[in-house]
């Protein structure tokens, strides 16, 4: 087994580490939307024409344009992280909309808004669950009918991260009422400055975090353009599988990020003065959490070998977001369980360790359990796709 890069991608991996050193303290300060717009697009602008951030984007979307290369790719966000400056932004426009809109939007879509919004300059939110389609998602009833060369939209959207600082939404919508439900759904694009839009925070049990912010948002009379459907109206539910399966990569924990994180658990959290290493309470989860990191790295070196060479992982690759997000909140829940009494304050306490890293890792690790398919919706795709087993039965309908 050979798990050298090779001398050309040492090189590549060189040039990385050289431009982090001259240019890692340009990074703006803070959380996404905490830090000023104008310094966020120009650190943007600035990986981008390196080539770091957009890479395979083709250079009339605003992209740097070069040739998809899985191992180049490899190499940056293992020196990013080895950095610990994010490689780009991770938010839903550039992870989930833009691939999305590669695969099925117009030549249009696509000019107007890929380069805005891997430039940072346009922000987006995710339209999706609805207080009565959440897992069953295309149960939805937010409708769309036709005005003229509009739709109306009205109905209401939940858990909707962010939707309180977006400027556009992806939203799932049904345009064809008497359609059976998964064809009758269109996929829109939406500007949340339109008249009609109401956006109402929640409140969790993460407090305000910022990044992963929730809302309600509800629709009435909210008018937008037809030519704002991706694809072909009614075929929505298959651009929002194609949107899902890049919401579930972005969740996929990178397993350099997660190596790292595990070294810095056994080398900073400490019980009275003791590492969690050295004492023998936690010795053995720590070792446990060890091996788990170590396995999911070998897993994530053959779905690497499979994706070079052209094949499908198959069952490895589906079993990557539901353990990497276990395996991340465990990791934090240890953490917290070293700190003792500590380890429950989170809320900018003089006593907070390093700005509550592992108290707000906890929870959104915890969300990311949920989020993007639920561990039950994974375990069924696991079961069903990877190993051939009979399908879930559905729930018995009782007749009038």
């Amino acid at each position: 087994m050979d798990l050298e890069y090779g001398e050309r991608y040492e090189a590549f991996r060189l040039e990385v580490r050289a431009f982090l050193d001259r240019n890692r303290s340009k990074r703006p300060p803070g959380s996404l939307y905490s830090m000023p717009r104008d310094a966020l697009t120009a650190w943007l602008d600035l990986l981008i024409e390196h080539g770091y951030w957009a890479r395979t984007i083709p250079k009339e979307y605003g992209g740097y344009g070069a040739e998809p290369d899985l191992l180049e790719t490899i190499i940056m966000d293992e020196e990013f992280n080895r950095a610990g400056v994010a490689r780009g932004m991770m938010a839903q426009g550039p992870s989930m909309l833009v691939p999305t809109l590669l695969e099925h939007g117009t030549e249009d879509q696509k000019r107007r808004w890929i380069e805005p919004t891997m430039r940072g300059r346009t922000l987006w939110c995710q339209g999706y669950s609805e207080p009565g389609a959440g897992s069953d998602l295309a149960s939805l009833s937010t409708a769309a009918t036709e005005d003229g060369d509009d739709f109306l939209i009205n109905g209401q959207k939940i858990w909707t991260s962010s939707a309180d600082k977006a400027e556009m939404m992806f939203v799932l919508v049904r345009t064809e009422p008497v359609a059976p439900k998964h064809a009758g759904i269109s996929y829109v694009l939406l500007p949340m400055d339109t008249p009609g839009i109401e956006v109402r925070p929640l409140r969790t049990m993460s407090g305000d975090l910022g990044e992963n912010s929730f809302n309600q948002v509800f629709f009435t009379d909210v008018r937008v353009p037809r030519t704002n459907v991706v694809g072909q109206r009614g075929n929505g539910w298959a651009i929002a599988n194609t949107t899902l399966a890049h919401e579930r990569n972005s969740l996929n924990a990178n397993a350099e990020s997660t190596w790292l994180r595990l070294a810095r658990l056994m080398r900073n959290e400490t019980v009275n003065g003791t590492s969690a290493l050295a004492n023998p309470v936690y010795r053995d989860r720590l070792l446990r959490l060890q091996g788990r990191v170590l396995a999911m790295k070998a897993n994530s070196m053959r779905v690497l070998t499979c994706n070079l060479k052209g094949e499908s992982p198959g069952l490895a690759g589906l079993v990557v977001k539901l353990q990497n997000c276990q395996l991340n909140f465990d990791m934090a829940a240890l953490a917290i369980d070293v700190m003792g009494e500590l380890g429950v304050l989170y809320d900018h306490t003089k006593y907070e360790r390093e700005n509550a890293f592992w108290q707000t890792h906890s929870f959104l690790s915890l969300g990311f359990i949920i989020g993007g398919g639920t561990a039950q919706i994974q375990k069924n795709i696991i079961a069903e796709r990877g190993l051939g087993l009979p399908r879930e039965p559905k729930p018995a309908t009782t007749g009038s």
